[in-house]
């Protein structure tokens, strides 16, 4: 199928690669990159047939929220917004109604694989209404593994809402390997951590492609010394806890996560490496020692 696809960065870069690789049509558009197809948003609606379909891949927060206004205002009826990057969920439901009373669709879609998943393929988490998910089927089929990675999760804000929850899991996973990390290195026992790691990645129950990652970092850098103890939260993990608390539910493993990664801000923890050291392998979020350091840039 036709897809417009606005954000051309590590994500919506790699997604509108691995869709023409699939045989989809994709015309990017992108602020800052020398790969966009259209000069502007009006030039990627006007190579569109109707009724189009755009996949919005930017930051979230502001860079979003204007974009989807923009669209709002430049889409006609029958055309389909498809939100993909990590909005909070209650965003949706009031993006939807704004869109949906000009005619317009919208779904949110929750997006995982990271740098990755242009070869891996991407977990692709949706929320909207039937119709609208069956329409962009093949696409969300495309940036699947063969194997699966799709879920309608249910209607808008449910994608969001469970990629949300995922990063949450995701944040307590990397916290409990971070952590055994810096206890073998305290030891004075251990002699081989990076081999002790390597060796749970078969047959173990704590096999998992997070580990694979660790692995992949401790080869790199045995000693994690290139990196800074630093890990920033980039706002599902506060989601995350604060829907624990309204609905009054104990996630005692994701909030010492949460504040861990808080930890990481005052110490250069051995733990935070590792955290920080997973995030560069499946995000491509490196803070080297050669950056400078974000707790005084926060402190300022």
């Amino acid at each position: 199928m036709q897809l417009g696809m606005i954000g051309l960065g590590k994500m919506g870069g790699n997604m509108a690669a691995r869709l023409r690789e699939k045989g989809h049509e994709v015309v990017g558009y992108d602020v800052a990159s020398d790969e966009r197809d259209a000069d502007s948003l009006t030039d990627l609606l006007a190579r569109l047939d109707a009724p189009r379909t755009v996949w919005v891949m930017v930051p979230s927060g502001d860079p979003t929220a204007a974009t989807v206004r923009q669209l709002g205002e430049l889409l006609s009826e029958g055309d389909l917004v498809v939100e993909g990057g990590n909005s909070h969920y209650v965003d949706d439901r009031t993006r939807a109604e704004e869109l949906g009373a000009e005619g317009i669709g919208y779904l949110d879609v929750g997006v995982s694989g990271g740098v990755w998943g242009r070869r891996n393929g991407y977990g692709i988490m949706v929320g909207g209404a039937a119709e609208h998910v069956e329409r962009v089927r093949p696409v969300f089929e495309a940036l699947t593994p063969d194997e699966g990675g799709f879920v309608h999760a249910g209607a808008v804000g449910a994608g969001h809402f469970v990629k949300m929850v995922h990063n949450g899991i995701e944040y307590g996973m990397m916290q409990s390997l971070a952590e055994g990390y810096e206890l073998m290195a305290a030891s004075g026992i251990v002699e081989d951590i990076p081999g002790t790691f390597d060796s749970w990645r078969e047959g173990t129950v704590v096999r998992s492609w997070l580990l694979d990652l660790l692995g992949r970092a401790l080869e790199e850098d045995p000693n994690l010394s290139g990196l800074r103890g630093y890990a920033a939260d980039s706002g599902e993990g506060r989601w995350t806890v604060q829907a624990a608390v309204d609905h009054a539910v104990p996630t005692p493993a994701i909030t010492a996560a949460l504040y861990a990664r808080f930890a990481s801000r005052q110490d250069d923890s051995p733990a935070m490496k590792v955290v920080a050291a997973l995030r560069n392998q499946f995000g491509g979020h490196a803070v080297t020692k050669s950056d400078p350091d974000p707790r005084k840039a926060s402190r300022d």
